[in-house]
């Protein structure tokens, strides 16, 4: 080893991960089973990125950074959580079924698509949504051959109380990013895998615990216990190029050589691989999220979470002692006062989940102004794909082209395709979009 902890010579066959949120997570495990050696690097003193839990001393317990919902039509999701041995962490209703409240006129409606991948639910009022007809769920099949710049709104149509309802919330929710100008294509890819394929791959999951003992731990411990090296605090400061490989990385500190036959899965954000990579073109404009937790219990019985339309919260879910919220393309609430924010959005959560409005919990607001890249389908056009110009450096995050927007389905897809290409698999990455085998959480 070499002074701060760092391989003085890499070995053969080596793929060096350089960071450890989810997309990264996912090609080490991925380059596991491959049979590939791995050591993961990050820059920061903890794994998972944007999906992780930590313990808050404003609230005194553990909570997660923000919230994240799976469907089980995420295959590769699914796929990365059972190779890490983590299905039994999670938990969702036993059918398919979706809580809504409606701030405006006080209405509650649960939305529940039938299992089969025939659509006889939206023939039946009480399970879609109040003021739709059967037919105005048609609409949905425009985006499959919509413009490539055509946006949500302008393809599903603004009148409509579904458009109001649903679409654009589930679409602000996929995309990070107002329907006004979020991509109609990539919307549509993920009701494609999703609400599209019936309820049996649209049913609700959440971790039991958090985000970190769902995610990022039993990652961790699978890859140490197949031998792979893993490195906190380690800053990658400049890949070193010759020729068409990468030679070495270059840590603030330290640096690491690269042997012929050793590959580069780089698993960091946007802008930094814009600056690490010569001539590569990144999504330029993002979009902000905001995330409130509450320090408060929710009813007995209540559920899991509640999607709040025409409230300032757009999601709230139910956690161990803690309610907290999820507000999206959050750009009118990014720069409002702690104060402000906490107020707004509990009047939100006590009505969702009919609680006191008085006297306002303990909370943890917190801001990301650069959360997600921005889906509008300029930006679309500046995501790279995972294989480089570089033989032995593959590219992988939500940012990346995967056809998916920057969710966890993305962000783990993303790894699992730059594991491929560095193992040589890259017609293979297609079986990534199919069903895993298993119905363990189905």
């Amino acid at each position: 080893m070499a002074e701060g902890g760092f391989l003085r010579q890499a070995q053969d066959g080596v793929v060096h991960v350089v960071g450890a949120g989810l997309a990264g997570l996912a090609a080490a495990i991925s380059l596991l089973a491959a049979g590939r050696r791995v050591a993961l690097y990050e820059a920061s003193p903890q794994a998972g990125g944007r999906c992780r839990s930590y313990y808050d001393s404003e609230l005194s317990c553990r909570i997660d950074n923000g919230n994240h919902l799976l469907l089980s039509g995420n295959a590769a999701a699914l796929s990365y959580i059972e190779r890490i041995g983590a299905l039994a962490t999670f938990e969702g209703p036993a059918e398919p079924v979706f809580p809504f409240v409606d701030r405006a006129s006080g209405e509650r409606w649960e939305l529940r698509p039938n299992r089969g991948l025939l659509p006889w639910w939206i023939f039946l009022r009480r399970r879609r949504v109040p003021g739709s007809r059967a037919t105005h769920y048609l609409a949905a099949r425009s985006l499959r051959h919509a413009d490539p710049q055509a946006t949500v709104a302008a393809t599903l149509g603004e009148e409509r109380a579904l458009y109001r309802r649903l679409w654009e919330p589930l679409a602000v929710a996929a995309l990070n990013t107002p329907a006004s100008c979020g991509s109609a294509r990539l919307f549509g890819r993920v009701l494609e895998e999703t609400l599209l394929k019936g309820g049996r791959a649209c049913r609700p999951l959440v971790p039991r615990e958090g985000l970190s003992e769902s995610f990022v731990e039993p990652a961790l411990a699978r890859l140490e216990s197949a031998g792979a090296v893993i490195r906190f605090g380690a800053r990658l400061r400049t890949l070193l190029m010759s020729g068409a490989r990468v030679s070495g990385l270059a840590f603030e500190g330290a640096e690491v050589a690269l042997q012929e036959g050793d590959g580069v899965v780089l698993a960091v954000p946007a802008t930094a691989a814009g600056r690490l990579v010569p001539g590569l073109t990144v999504p330029s404009r993002h979009a902000p999220i905001v995330n409130a937790h509450f320090r408060a219990a929710a009813p007995a019985g209540a559920p899991l979470f509640v999607a709040v339309i025409g409230g300032a919260a757009q999601w709230i879910f139910r956690k161990k002692g803690v309610l907290s919220v999820t507000v999206s393309a959050a750009d009118d609430l990014v720069d409002e006062g702690i104060e402000a924010l906490r107020e707004r959005l509990w009047g939100d959560v006590a009505f969702a989940y009919r609680l006191p409005s008085a006297p306002l919990p303990a909370a943890r607001i917190l801001k990301e102004r650069r959360a997600t890249f921005l889906a509008s389908p300029d930006e679309l056009r500046r995501r790279p794909g995972a294989a480089t110009r570089w033989q032995n450096l593959a590219l992988a995050g939500d940012y990346t082209d995967t056809g998916l927007p920057a969710t966890i389905e993305g962000a783990i897809r993303s790894g699992f395709a730059a594991a491929a290409v560095l193992a040589g698999q890259e017609r293979n990455i297609g079986v990534l979009r199919r069903q895993p085998k298993r119905k363990t959480l189905l």
